[in-house]
């Protein structure tokens, strides 16, 4: 089966379409906690909860009592979920185990039973491996990723179960800021909450204050190097970014934000009020009228390439794991050379 995104899981459920097994891939934990939640919302009724849930670890059960579990009729429950964690744990078995459960679990997917619904968590799986294709072909496969659009209508969703409204532009930007990261975006939104307490509304000054204020340094500052072709003074601030525990995605995604500002204040005429700017920006006037100046000494096709490169280094860092030092001092010479070759996927 082809994977799906969390919110498609819920629409899948919801639908009542069978499925025999789910398969939670990925390492976002609120996206997990999100779609477990959700699986056993929809499968299993509050009161049955104590007996018709079950979480298991091959580290603990074999798998063969996993199964057993799988095939045996819930009691007082018209059908279980039973999560298995730590699912991969299967690749590192040696060959004749590994293959005894694959033979075991190809054999369950003939015949699954129909009051059961299994559900695998997994961190990542080797696509190469049987196993994998075996729940690629038989099971539901949910990415536990979303992107910046998905993650701003998340982000809303998290606010109000905190009992905030979130702003749509705001939403926008703090997804972006944050990289698209449902965890962090939970932590920002707690801060938030409590932050407009009484207000209850969540505005893009209220996060740009609160969030983009708080990493300014690494946002405006840095932003101002690249753009101003400063890549000394930028590799060293860089050092600072990254002997301080900032991550290489949040960095890129706060300069993703701040190009994309930047190339939104570059339409805007050089001589705009700084309140004028913040209207149409979303910002604190004095960040938008500062915005507004910086992106007037930088040419469009300049901001467009750098932004193209920080997309780039983006979809990189999702897909690889590379060296988070030499990998963003290549992007660093990338964005302050035009002319530079894009950033090696190898490094």
């Amino acid at each position: 089966m082809p994977a799906v995104s969390p919110a498609k899981l819920a629409e899948r459920l919801s639908q009542g379409k069978p499925v025999a097994a789910v398969v939670l891939l990925g390492t976002d934990s609120y996206l997990r906690e999100m779609c477990r939640g959700k699986i056993i919302e929809v499968c299993v009724p509050e009161a049955a909860r104590d007996w018709a849930v079950a979480r298991l670890s091959p580290r603990e059960s074999s798998w063969d009592e996993i199964l057993q579990r799988a095939e045996t009729m819930p009691m007082l429950a018209p059908r279980q979920v039973i999560i298995v964690e730590d699912a991969e744990s299967i690749e590192k078995l040696g060959d004749k185990s590994r293959d005894e459960v694959l033979d075991a679990l190809d054999k369950y997917f003939d015949s699954p039973a129909p009051f059961t619904l299994l559900v695998f968590e997994a961190g990542e799986l080797d696509g190469r491996q049987k196993f994998s294709k075996l729940l690629q072909e038989k099971a539901l496969v949910v990415q536990l990723t979303i992107g910046n659009e998905s993650a701003a209508e998340l982000a809303v969703h998290i606010a109000k179960e905190r009992g905030a409204e979130l702003d749509h532009p705001a939403a926008i930007m703090l997804a972006e800021i944050l990289n698209g990261e449902p965890a962090r975006i939970r932590i920002e939104l707690e801060k938030l909450a409590t932050y407009v307490q009484g207000r209850g509304r969540i505005t893009a000054a209220d996060v740009e204050a609160l969030v983009v204020a708080a990493r300014k340094n690494t946002v405006w500052q840095l932003a101002e190097m690249l753009a101003s072709r400063k890549r000394v003074a930028a590799l060293a601030f860089l050092d600072n970014l990254l002997r301080e525990g900032e991550q290489p995605a949040g960095i890129v995604g706060a300069l993703a934000w701040s190009y994309r500002k930047l190339i939104e204040a570059r339409d805007l005429p050089a001589h705009t009020s700084g309140f004028e700017a913040a209207r149409q920006l979303s910002m604190r006037p004095d960040a938008a009228e500062a915005a507004v100046r910086q992106a007037h000494r930088v040419s469009r096709k300049d901001l467009l390439a750098g932004l193209t490169a920080l997309a780039e280094a983006d979809s990189d860092l999702k897909s690889a794991n590379p060296d988070p030092r030499a990998f963003m001092e290549f992007l660093i010479a990338r964005l302050t050379n035009s002319s530079a070759p894009p950033v090696s996927r190898s490094v």
